[in-house]
């Protein structure tokens, strides 16, 4: 756009106050926009010809603060304001941003060009920080206690609501207190980076894209009490209809604090050679084609309210369900009697079925290979300290274990018992796998029965 000089101005300003010509006709004729003459007309009638004389000045905080208290407290704006006080109505803009979004410290005024070696000194002799013990360390001290307070009051009133305290949360609280003190010192106490802070101011007020969204993976999540991870919420979202990608799952159980725990460690019941050690028939194959094929079987201690507990399942390696399980509070063979006798209810006669074991003594037993040869059932035993012949058994010992044992707060023994139950009706009927297409064993059992 062409520059006009203040003449040029001026006779355009009078063209309209005369009453022959129209906001369009002078704008037409000068080549510029509508509101440039509007705005041209106003300075004039605020302050006369001296409104297009250049002033080269600059203007205090205070002064750029009565600004835009007179626009807020008088309701005009931005262009009415700008003519009222003859400054740019761009550069109002930018004060009103700069004291929305940084507070009254990015108000000041900055110096341009590069300062000389003097006031380089000085200014760094400035910024030196004060004695200790001196009424300015006293001053910094007593600003930042006070900024300290003030942040963490409000933290801790979003936590109390909420239970967590994400990033947007902190950039809120920055955004409150920024009036208060600089948003330098804010954002170093709320620890979390300068870009962070204006993205998220830049975001407020508007909608979230993503809010059903989190609020349907918070409630996957605590209906599965946190033993979902990310990859299983995906697959239970494809199951209710939606398609999500597992690293956008994985960024919002990130931002709401949602993480599964960790594994740990299983009881182990090798005593050495006290009978008959089988071969290891399944030779770490774990696929099977039909359901009461393969399974596996072992003992996994648990220590509640001083007292050990033993807990022997069957796992199909059909679908990875839990046949049957018995609990005792020592580790003796009938609680893998029992175990067998409960699991044998629900064979047919047609069965062709082996029974994989590490070499625990309960396996070595007469008792436990008569009860087996009785039903035709083949027997299959680990290598002699190698865990990993038996690995699906041990990862279902290391899933249980981190999302019941130390997941859950127990009153008792038998309460611990009671929800052991739960669990396990749980992970058979509820738990979805990736590896059966995003199903529970139990509807992987059903859809692969009905299809044959």
């Amino acid at each position: 756009m062409a520059k006009f000089s203040p003449e040029d101005k001026i006779t355009a300003v009078l063209r309209y106050l005369n009453g022959n010509e129209s906001f369009a006709s002078i704008s037409s004729s000068m080549g510029i926009a509508k509101s440039e003459v509007v705005k041209w007309v106003q300075h004039y009638q605020h302050h006369g010809t001296e409104a297009f004389m250049k002033l080269y000045t600059g203007y205090t905080v205070q002064f750029k603060l009565d600004v835009l208290n007179y626009m807020n407290g008088q309701g005009t704006s931005i262009r009415e304001t700008a003519a009222r006080f003859n400054i740019s109505h761009s550069l109002l803009i930018q004060w009103k941003k700069q004291l929305e979004l940084q507070g009254l410290d990015a108000l000041e005024s900055k110096k341009k060009g590069r300062p000389s070696m003097q006031k380089k000194n000085s200014s760094s002799m400035k910024n030196q920080v004060p004695a200790e013990g001196s009424l300015e360390a006293l001053k910094a001290e007593n600003e930042r206690l006070r900024m300290e307070n003030a942040y963490f009051k409000k933290v801790e009133c979003l936590s109390s609501k909420q239970g967590k305290i994400t990033r947007q949360d902190k950039a809120q609280v920055v955004y409150e207190l920024r009036h208060e003190f600089p948003v330098k010192a804010l954002l170093q106490l709320a620890d979390i980076p300068r870009s962070t802070y204006y993205f998220c101011v830049k975001n407020f007020g508007r909608p979230d894209l993503d809010g059903e969204l989190k609020v349907l993976i918070q409630a996957i999540y605590d209906e599965h009490e946190g033993r979902f991870g990310y990859r299983r919420i995906r697959d239970e979202l494809r199951n209710r209809g939606h398609i999500v990608n597992h690293k956008k799952v994985q960024r919002i159980m990130k931002e709401l604090g949602l993480k599964c725990l960790v594994r740990m460690k299983k009881y182990r019941s090798y005593k050495g050679k006290v009978g008959t050690i089988a071969p290891n028939i399944l030779d770490r194959n774990f696929k099977a084609e039909k359901p009461n094929e393969k399974w596996v079987t072992d003992i996994t201690e648990f220590k509640l309210f001083g007292e050990k507990l033993y807990f022997s399942p069957i796992l199909d390696l059909f679908n990875g369900e839990i046949i049957t399980y018995t609990i005792g509070s020592r580790p003796t063979y009938s609680l893998v009697s029992t175990m067998l006798e409960q699991a044998f209810e629900q064979l047919t006669d047609d069965h062709t079925l082996m029974i994989h074991s590490d070499q625990g003594w309960h396996y070595q037993m007469k008792q436990y290979h008569h009860a087996l040869h009785e039903r035709g059932i083949t027997q299959s035993m680990s290598r002699k300290g190698n865990c990993y012949d038996n690995a699906v058994m041990e990862n279902f010992f290391g899933i249980m274990k981190s999302e019941l044992l130390y997941l859950k707060e127990f009153h008792s023994v038998e309460h611990f018992k009671t929800e052991l139950a739960k669990y396990i009706e749980s992970y058979n009927s509820k738990r979805i796998k990736a590896k059966l297409k995003g199903l529970s064993p139990v509807q992987y059992r059903i859809q692969a029965l009905e299809a044959a």
